[in-house]
């Protein structure tokens, strides 16, 4: 037996035998832990792909985007970027400015020269393109942070649960051995080390969520500040292109 492998059967050996000596309440505790772990790592697993995809699909857009001076030539193009927030709000943005300039938001043969015969649209018409934006925006940001409470409550849920465990099992033993009437180490020991192994699986539990939690956070935040920077730089292009700000003179009194 290698050194290494011999602390990790003590280990091993000591979460059995603490396991066998659970109570059913502690077993109880001990399960929802787990169930718990499953969740959590579900959660995190899914988010880290979903954010993976979403940052790399956003720099294949955003160069697609950039390298054209025509803003509606993606959508024109009638290209997809799935998995890809910031698509999201181009094309709600899209379809709304679309809709002002052309009077329907449908991509044909005729768009191109429909929409080069097309007059600008006014100030208060691109407004409501804003709103529909940021409603995008927000939209896309509730869809990123969803479950994120599950994992939340297993940073904060698990270490308590585990708590509640182990006390409970500290007032099983010593309540037992008060009705035997004799106190030892040999009678304590089991009791305790039963009781304690609920802590131990709690922290097991939330200390890799709470490391999850954190990245996936910052994550999420980073993605949707690039959301509403897009959402400006694609607001600052419709303005230059398709909304007529020219102030029409008064007429003359006479």
């Amino acid at each position: 037996m290698t050194p290494l492998s011999f602390p990790m059967l003590l280990a091993a050996s000591g979460l059995v035998f603490a396991f066998h000596e659970s109570t059913l309440a502690g077993k109880m505790v001990l399960v929802a832990l787990f169930l718990g772990s499953i969740f959590s790592w579900s959660v995190m697993i899914t988010k880290i792909r979903v954010i993976q995809l979403a940052k790399k699909q956003s720099r294949v857009f955003l160069e697609r985007f950039r390298a054209d001076r025509q803003p509606l030539r993606l959508y024109e193009s009638q290209l997809r970027f799935s998995g890809t927030p910031i698509f999201s709000v181009y094309k709600a943005g899209c379809r709304e400015l679309t809709f002002h300039l052309l009077g329907s938001h449908e991509v044909d043969e005729t768009f191109r020269a429909r929409l080069e015969d097309a007059r600008k649209i006014l100030p208060a018409q691109m407004k409501a393109v804003n709103t529909v934006m940021e409603r995008a925006v927000g939209e896309s940001a509730l869809k990123l942070e969803s479950q994120m409470i599950l994992l939340a409550t297993a940073v904060s849920g698990a270490p308590f649960l585990g708590l509640l465990g182990t006390v409970w099992g500290v007032m099983d033993t010593f309540g037992g051995i008060a009705t035997a009437g004799s106190a030892n180490l040999a009678a304590m020991a089991p009791g305790v080390s039963a009781s304690l192994i609920t802590t131990v699986t709690g922290l097991l539990v939330a200390i890799p969520a709470m490391f999850g939690y954190n990245f996936l956070v910052t994550s999420i935040r980073g993605i949707i500040l690039e959301m509403d920077n897009f959402a400006a730089e694609l607001a600052s292009d419709f303005e230059h292109k398709y909304v007529d700000h020219g102030v029409r003179p008064a007429l003359a009194r006479r």
